[in-house]
């Protein structure tokens, strides 16, 4: 963006560093500043009090837009945040309890201008998983094996891919490269928010004795939201009637307390008797975390759980409970001030989106960055799309849960029941039942009996229109893949198709890409051990669970 040399540098001043802190700061001054022009004048200030809560985060490919931007190296910054490779997540358990498991993965052939696959995979007898047969990654990430060559190549169709990460180093290894090209870091404490006549703020002030004024403030201090909400007064619309996890019970597990024997090159989800457990493979350990809901299991009961579903070899290990609330801000973006991240909004990281919505929103602001002083035009574009987004998560997370068919447990039986289905995700599950999803559905999103029901306002003024769902993030393709997972329209394939039915075909590119890949990928951890010099461990002599 290039704006003339003579207009003045918009102040910029993030409240609160962390992920969301810093890679809003980071992502802003790469994409607004140089080539001689300095559109926004970015500080940061961070409290020494606040804990730093690390746990491993799991990214989707969106991260690689934000790492490009920055101008990050791939194989330098996997090596600054213990970084390893992510080519799916595999659901555990979702569907019956009984092993069961299926692949969201992140690449996908498209045979040709007309794709038929989903229909005559519903033709079939389903003994092969549905992504098995338009995806290779399932099959390569059960062989445990890289997206990429050790020289760095691709197959001759490229595998996308994100990364799991230590998120506290990714959040020092963005300091430093922030602050190296011009960006102001404060390690202070917020003690005071001033406002001016206008009802915008005006400047915080801090326990070391700074003033530190600006035109644009941008709330990243978590749940704690001491801009938006504690200064601002801007509403929680509180969301948990629809995802009733409330807690996570987390625990790190290091290679050299129990290591595998391998890094999974994806992410896992498995479902216990009141959430889920996250499972994500750094290069130093195994990040783990229960997420549950204190309705009906306590945190006492939840560390029990998972530390017998771990092994008796996490006796000895710390574990933490982290509350959560799921939800967003009537307005993400009011007056002068933008929350990003926790302030903002949260829904749980059963598809990695954590990271997502805080990069989301700094490429959001940077497309609307305000060039005068009137920002309402800018917030209001701001604050519909983050909405919709929102709700385009919340439905796709929503939908993991409902189609489960576990009844073991009284948490698997109260996710099932229609007042735990949203309306959006009504609307489109009831259209799927008579056509299989398309690209033409998010168009625009509006079935038929779809609500028409106007976002709660907080009081505020703006855009308060039901929010639609643009597939920005997932398209029908990714619903095809938790849908065809869950067993979705098994009953009604019997009866449209028969019972005796041929197996399932796998297009000839997925037998191609699979045939070769053994012979081209390397195994991950050795891809790990080779490229960032990650240590040999020694394997455990535990059982080791698949």
């Amino acid at each position: 963006m290039q704006v003339a040399n003579s207009m003045q540098p918009k102040r910029v001043l993030v409240v609160g560093g962390g992920s969301a802190g810093w890679m809003t700061a980071a992502y802003l001054n790469a994409a607004l500043n140089g080539a001689g022009h300095q559109v926004a004048d970015i500080s940061l200030v961070e409290s020494p009090d606040v804990p730093r809560v690390g746990v491993g985060e799991a990214t989707i490919p969106n991260i690689n837009h934000i790492l490009n931007v920055i101008g990050i190296d791939e194989v330098e910054f996997m090596k600054r945040v213990d970084g390893t490779f992510k080519q799916s997540i595999r659901y555990v358990n979702w569907l019956h309890n009984g092993g069961e498991y299926y692949h969201h993965p992140f690449s996908r052939f498209r045979p040709g201008p007309v794709d038929s696959t989903a229909r005559n995979w519903l033709m079939s007898d389903r003994s092969i998983p549905f992504t098995e047969t338009v995806s290779a990654q399932p099959i390569i990430c059960e062989l445990g094996l890289a997206p990429k060559t050790l020289a760095g190549g691709n197959l001759e169709t490229p595998l996308t891919y994100a990364f799991h990460m230590n998120a506290l180093k990714f959040a020092d290894y963005l300091t430093e490269l922030s602050t190296a090209r011009g960006v102001t870091h404060y390690s202070d404490h917020v003690i005071d928010i001033e406002m001016a006549e206008t009802g915008d703020i005006q400047a915080v002030v801090t326990r070391g004795g700074l003033r530190l004024e600006a035109d644009l403030f941008i709330d990243c201090t978590g749940f704690a939201a001491i801009l938006i909400e504690k200064k601002l007064g801007v509403e929680w619309i509180d969301c948990s009637q629809w995802l009733l996890c409330d807690r996570a019970i987390t625990l790190h597990v290091p290679y050299d307390k129990h290591y595998l024997g391998f890094v999974r090159p994806y992410t896992t989800a498995t479902a216990l008797s009141a959430g889920w457990v996250w499972d994500i493979p750094l290069q130093d350990r195994r990040s783990l975390g229960y997420v549950h809901s204190s309705a009906f299991l306590g945190d006492a009961e939840a560390e029990q759980e998972l530390r017998l579903w771990e092994g008796a070899h996490c006796e000895s290990l710390e574990a933490r409970s982290v509350k959560f609330k799921v939800g967003h801000r009537a307005k993400a973006w009011v007056r002068n001030c933008v929350a990003i991240g926790l302030a903002s909004s949260f829904i749980e990281p059963l598809e990695s989106t954590g990271l997502y919505l805080s990069d989301l929103a700094a490429v959001i602001l940077t497309e609307h960055f305000p060039r005068d002083d009137d920002m309402a035009p800018m917030a209001f574009r701001f604050n519909r799309t983050m909405t919709n987004r929102f709700y385009e998560i919340l439905d796709f997370i929503n939908m993991h849960y409902c189609l489960t068919q576990r009844t073991d447990t009284e948490f698997w039986r109260e996710v099932r029941k229609p007042a735990r289905i949203n309306d959006r995700l009504k609307a489109k599950l009831a259209f799927w039942r008579i056509k299989p999803p398309s690209a033409a559905d998010f168009e625009d999103q509006w079935f038929p009996g779809q609500a028409d029901t106007p976002l709660p306002t907080g009081g505020l003024p703006g855009d308060h229109r039901s929010p639609i769902d643009t597939a920005g993030l997932w398209n029908h393709e990714s619903y095809e893949a938790i849908l065809y997972g869950m067993d979705f329209l098994a009953a009604e394939c019997d009866a449209w198709f028969g019972k005796e039915r041929p197996r399932p075909r796998m297009l000839k590119k997925i037998i191609e890409i699979l045939t070769a890949a053994p012979r081209t990928l390397p195994l991950h951890d050795e891809w790990l051990k080779r490229v960032l010099g990650m240590p040999n461990y020694r394997t455990s002599r535990s059982k080791i669970r698949q």
